[in-house]
């Protein structure tokens, strides 16, 4: 064929390329992407930290994404999704940068300690939102220049929470070495956030809240005065210790009277209604001596007109369950530790009385 020929020989357009041969992981981080840059508002927060640290990971991996790669991801994903060619996320700055307040601080802070020196993570920001009982033993234990420092970085509110939690003379040392700052340089700074951070990454993870008497306080709270009774006295058979602070740990209707201020008796008719009161304190009257002790305890304690109202209620209500009058007394303890949990009320700590 001559030149001439080839010049008018009808022309056939190359063949599209292939789409990218990508895992499901990679899918959906492409979905991702598009969905921001689409401009769509939605927060990948709420997914477990595993998942959002795999979609970010991803997404810092794939490079500039072709349309024909778009198209068959699309066609997965959505029947009608216009044909986009997506560009990288720019590596892990670049991906931390496309998702902020997408995900999570704690997921952000995981990554940049995933992939170590891709990114140099401030350790401030991790700091900045640690919990309150993370820091309060930096404040404790390091010197009060460090204090200092670590003080002046953090959010007024909770450096403000922090210095209330501390001893006064622990406080007013920080508070004054907090002026003394002005002179330490941004090296050190970060030098001392990399250092108190290590710190609170080296701690064990604990699989559980709360400490394990609490735990078990607030389990036996909740349970029958049989089974509490009895699990009490096998605790005290295995370890005596630990069954002495649980049972300090423990409000039932019998520590009513030596633990509840009678002032605050009045405070209950707010919170638990009358017909309750009314078959705990019967509930109480039929079964141990301690529980019968309570309920003369809330009757004198009231004003001698709610006190004559409930005791005629009692008398016309006559007889109550065992299960009915349990579930009542625990009613009221519940109300009385929601009224010290909110401050309305402050129960006594009757170790202190008996230890004196």
């Amino acid at each position: 064929m001559t030149t001439a020929q080839l010049a008018t020989a009808p022309q056939t357009a190359p063949p599209p390329p292939a789409p990218l041969a990508l895992s499901g992981r990679k899918k959906a981080a492409i979905v991702v992407k598009w969905l921001i840059a689409e401009g769509t508002d939605f927060s990948l927060a709420s997914l477990p930290i595993e998942v959002q640290l795999s979609l970010t990971e991803a997404l810092a991996d794939i490079p500039s994404i072709d349309k024909a790669t778009l198209q068959a991801v699309a066609a997965e994903f959505a029947s009608d999704l216009e044909q986009l060619a997506l560009s990288g996320a720019g590596g892990p700055d670049g991906v931390l940068t496309l998702l902020d307040g997408k995900i999570s601080d704690v997921a952000a802070t995981a990554f940049r300690n995933r992939i170590g020196s891709g990114v140099e993570a401030d350790p401030w920001d991790r700091l900045k939102i640690a919990d309150e009982d993370e820091l309060l033993p930096l404040l404790e234990q390091e010197s009060v220049e460090v204090s200092a420092v670590l003080l002046s970085k953090l959010p007024v509110k909770t450096a403000a929470a922090l210095l209330g939690r501390l001893p006064g003379p622990r406080a007013r040392r920080i508070t004054y070495a907090v002026s003394q700052t002005s002179a330490v340089t941004p090296s050190a700074v970060a030098r001392i956030g990399a250092a108190l951070l290590h710190q609170i990454e080296d701690r064990p993870v604990q699989a559980f809240d709360g400490d394990p008497v609490d735990r078990i306080g607030a389990i036996l709270n909740s349970s029958r005065a049989s089974t509490r009774d009895e699990v009490l006295g096998a605790l005290t058979e295995t370890d005596a210790d630990f069954a002495t602070r649980v049972r300090r740990a423990i409000f039932t209707f019998a520590n009513i009277p030596t633990r509840l201020d009678p002032g605050d008796v009045p405070a209950l008719l707010r919170d638990v209604a009358p017909q309750i009161l009314v078959t705990a304190m019967i509930g109480a009257q039929a079964g141990r001596e301690a529980d019968a002790a309570a309920t003369d305890f809330l009757l004198e304690n009231l004003p001698q007109r709610m006190a004559d109202q409930l005791r005629d209620q009692m008398e016309e209500m006559g007889k109550v369950s065992e299960t009915d009058g349990e579930a009542a007394m625990m009613e009221v303890v519940d109300a009385i530790r929601s009224l010290a949990a909110k401050g309305d009320i402050t129960l006594i700590d009757d170790s202190a009385q008996k230890n004196s």
